[in-house]
């Protein structure tokens, strides 16, 4: 399954590389907070890739990512989540969030430029990426509920 989805990337990868120099245009944007289990709720005003060519693009590029800021990367239905950071100049978080909108895991301080996979170890619904850091400096864990939307519960 994992040599699958990472194929299914890999043939994506052509049409990044080749139609792509720079960063894609700002994406649609929508609230997502994350309520931690201490009661602490954070904000984030995320761009939604839900296109492949979206998706494979991501954040490439991006020379910054402000606090409040982020990139929801919606799959459609839970799947493993294989990301990697080919082409990105910055540091991310990534937060892999389960269809009941748990976290599931964190791989933190993903590192530029890398084309190690990052893997969700497990069926997840979306994957979050947040500015390198910030899973630690808010004390985001495993089991900490997000909400938007794709997960049946919209931020207030």
């Amino acid at each position: 399954m994992l040599r699958r989805a990472l194929l299914g990337l890999l043939a994506l990868a052509p049409f990044s590389a080749a139609a792509q120099e720079g960063p894609q245009p700002r994406l649609p944007t929508e609230p997502l907070v994350i309520l931690t289990r201490d009661g602490r709720e954070h904000r984030f005003t995320v761009e939604m890739a839900i296109t492949p060519e979206q998706q494979t693009i991501g954040l490439m590029f991006r020379t910054e990512l402000r606090p409040d800021e982020g990139m929801l990367f919606d799959w459609g239905t839970p799947r493993e989540s294989t990301m990697w950071m080919r082409n990105t100049l910055i540091p991310l978080d990534m937060v892999f969030i389960a269809a009941d909108g748990r976290i599931h895991r964190i791989a933190e301080r993903t590192v530029p430029l890398s084309l190690a996979t990052i893997a969700s170890q497990g069926p997840v619904r979306a994957t979050l990426e947040l500015a390198g850091g910030t899973a630690e400096r808010l004390g985001l864990r495993p089991g900490d509920r997000v909400l938007h939307r794709i997960f049946g519960t919209a931020p207030r």
